[in-house]
């Protein structure tokens, strides 16, 4: 597998697009994945981070969206929210990435109120409807399983659920293993998403609050979940999620950190390609 990461971690600390990317590929990445928002992005941003993938030969395997109005109980915000997803589609096929990351939401009021039964069904109708545009398009939906008691996909079964439901053959499931292990998932419980995932990130927690740090700097024990991995047999990325740094002057030590300690984690394993 690639080893990649999410370029909002250099974004979080200000630096600018073009020099977070070229600090990516220097630093050995084999891929990125790009956080940005799709609607009102100006095409200079779009032209510029492909021209400097392009120059750094750095694939870009992942663009990412949060869409917790997918499963919002009114209807014109659910479907606002399949279209922003999918500006996200054509902004990631512009840039040649393989899927898109899509964040659902959480349910909302305790689960009181409106039936949890009716934001799962909203759920799986609008990844349904994203799903389908972007297969036309030549793309994979990967699923992110969240570790929050209220998240819709908080559980390993519930992904693979939810994938069923969903019933098209690109919509799978991101594995992150930090968010398994505040889910106390252990690893053999990934056998449910064999044939169904598709990508993967991967940082470091203190095994209570979710934390995207470099791994080792946290409690994970990361060789039984990678060598899990390893045996569901798909060909993908394991991206780093890197989230803000305590020392935003020092973003680049970290990211070099995150990356040696995730690179030898993976040859531990015979996981990189």
């Amino acid at each position: 597998m690639k080893l990649g990461i999410i370029n909002s971690a250099f974004g979080q600390a200000g630096v600018d697009t073009r020099t977070g990317l070229e600090h990516i590929a220097r630093i050995g990445f084999d891929s990125v994945d790009i956080f940005t928002e799709a609607i009102g992005i100006e095409q200079e941003e779009v032209g510029l981070i492909r021209k400097t993938c392009e120059e750094n030969s750095l694939p870009i395997v992942s663009t990412v969206v949060v869409s917790a109005g997918l499963i919002d109980f009114n209807d014109p915000v659910r479907d606002f929210h399949v279209e922003r997803s999918n500006r996200f589609v054509d902004l990631g096929q512009s840039l040649g990435s393989d899927n898109l990351l899509l964040v659902l939401g959480e349910y909302i009021w305790q689960r009181e109120v409106i039936p949890p039964e009716a934001q799962w069904e909203w759920g799986v109708e609008g990844v349904r409807q994203i799903g389908e545009y972007a297969g036309a398009r030549g793309m994979e939906i990967a699923l992110e399983l969240e570790p929050f008691r209220l998240s819709l996909l908080n559980s390993v079964p519930k992904m693979a659920q939810f994938i069923d439901d969903c019933g098209l053959p690109n919509v799978k499931a991101n594995i992150d293993v930090s968010h398994l292990v505040l889910a106390d998932t252990p690893p053999d419980a990934l056998e449910l998403l064999r044939g169904k995932a598709t990508h993967v990130h991967i940082s470091d927690c203190d095994g209570k609050v979710h934390g995207d740090l470099p791994p080792g700097r946290g409690v994970v024990k990361f060789a039984p979940y990678l060598q899990a991995i390893k045996d569901l047999d798909f060909d993908g990325s394991i991206s780093l999620e890197l989230e803000y740094s305590p020392d935003p002057d020092k973003i680049v030590e970290w990211v070099e950190e995150a990356y040696s300690a995730t690179n030898s984690l993976m040859q531990q394993v015979d996981l990189r390609n």
